[in-house]
């Protein structure tokens, strides 16, 4: 197993007072580089002398993806020169946010994915198969390569989509780790077993899977993952990281939720009135980072909703875990009378075997109400597939959404608009 950095295995209260004495560095960092927040502090009156404990954040507004919106460049702590490199959101909620990283942000942004990868008992002796991008101002595919580089291990920058190339990198470079979005896996395997690849004994023996979930609540393996665990037995791994907080939450090998780094973040999880909930409750994960140069984020709302544990892991490691994404708030839906969240449809949807892709819209009807229309692609559905569908969601879920049948190629286009940089399946057209 691979190192465990030491303040991950020690008591809950060290790692809280550690937190505390990183705080006050913050604190005293953001007044005196931060526009947005020495303004913040002087608006609402806050003396930073009497915030010493995590129990005090609560005395500092939250920040939201509409101050970063509205305020972007006010939150940048170092002259432009300092400046390395610029990456943006992804803009899925509001327009893209530009964020800009000095070089010791990117030597935090490597040393989080060299110990979050490390979760999965990867080390030097590895090589990675990366099938995300490295351009179009995207975070994650460069923190991957620059972790894996600081890890030591080997890394083969294929990027997405290209299943042919894929294989034949896999072929040529034996790789033993892949790093994809597990839609695309799927699509993986029926190229392999189109062409006859022989890919359950390929090198490839664990795959870490990004910006997709593949578990419920409970931990077990959701729709998607079963599918893929189904057809190739190798070792799945979910993780979870944002532009904003430069982080990432991995499992280990015991696959209980995903790890926090308490060198890097301060967690809480907040209700809507932007108080704890209470043990065992969901909340808004809320994040304040730890160690940003460029643009440190105090108590900022990610607008994923999630649970946390706070059990000690039989990893070794003593820090909080991160449960599934339960949904992002500003994406509940409320369905004649039933709350949803969009991965509860694709977990419907990704049960059904003739259903290529699909792409959710929900858009406010005549009467001021919730409505959804899923446009799925298929080029064999049966004769009764409409009806099929709906009592398949009215068994999962109580309710049934409008069913629309479309060319897979044209639901394609709709989810890869220009200049995206991963597959867009959630449409929000309500009015606001």
């Amino acid at each position: 197993m691979a190192d465990i950095p030491e303040i991950e295995k020690r008591p809950a209260q060290d790692i809280k007072s550690f937190q505390e004495t990183k705080l006050k560095e913050l604190l005293k960092y953001a007044n005196a580089n931060s526009p947005f927040y020495k303004k913040l502090f002087e608006s609402n009156k806050i003396d930073l002398n009497q915030i010493s404990s995590l129990e005090d954040l609560k005395q500092i507004p939250v920040t939201t993806k509409d101050d970063l919106n509205k305020h972007n460049f006010d939150f940048i702590c170092v002259p432009k020169e300092k400046i390395i490199d610029y990456v943006t959101s992804s803009g899925t909620l509001g327009d893209p946010v530009t964020f800009a990283l000095t070089n010791n942000d990117l030597e935090r942004l490597a040393y989080n994915e060299n110990i979050s990868l490390a979760c999965t008992g990867a080390n030097k002796n590895d090589v990675f198969q990366l099938m995300t991008t490295l351009d179009r101002r995207f975070m994650a595919g460069l923190a991957y390569f620059m972790g894996i580089k600081q890890m030591g291990a080997g890394v083969v920058r294929v990027g997405n989509g290209m299943p042919e190339f894929q294989w034949d990198t896999i072929k040529r470079l034996q790789p033993t780790i892949a790093i994809a979005v597990p839609s695309f896996i799927l699509k993986l395997i029926e190229f392999a077993e189109q062409n006859k690849i022989d890919y359950k004994n390929c090198s490839v023996k664990k795959i870490v899977c990004i910006g997709e979930a593949i578990r419920n609540e409970d931990f077990s393996l959701n729709t998607l993952g079963k599918r893929i665990h189904d057809l190739w037995d190798v070792q799945l791994f979910s993780t979870y990281a944002s532009t904003e907080m430069s982080a990432a939450f991995t499992e280990c090998e015991f696959g209980v939720g995903g790890h926090h780094h308490p060198e890097l973040l301060i967690i809480e999880l907040l209700d809507d009135n932007n108080q704890p909930v209470k043990a065992g409750e969901a909340g808004e994960l809320t994040v304040t980072t730890l160690g940003l140069e460029g643009m440190p984020l105090l108590r900022f709302k990610t607008g994923d909703i999630c649970y946390a544990h706070n059990e000690p892991c039989k990893c070794g490691r003593n820090t909080m875990r991160l449960s599934p994404i339960i949904g992002r708030k500003q994406h509940m839906i409320k369905f004649k009378g039933t709350t949803l969240y969009p991965p509860s449809l694709y977990d419907v949807l990704n049960e059904v075997n003739y259903i290529q892709n699909y792409i959710i819209e929900v858009y406010t009807n005549d009467i001021g109400t919730d409505e959804i229309t899923i446009s799925i692609g298929s080029t064999n559905p049966p004769a009764n597939y409409e009806k099929e569908l709906k009592d398949h969601f009215r068994a999962k879920l109580r309710v049934a959404p409008t069913i629309k049948l479309s060319s897979p190629e044209s639901i394609t286009k709709l989810q890869f608009p220009e200049m995206s940089r991963k597959a867009i399946t959630f449409i929000d057209r309500r009015t606001k």
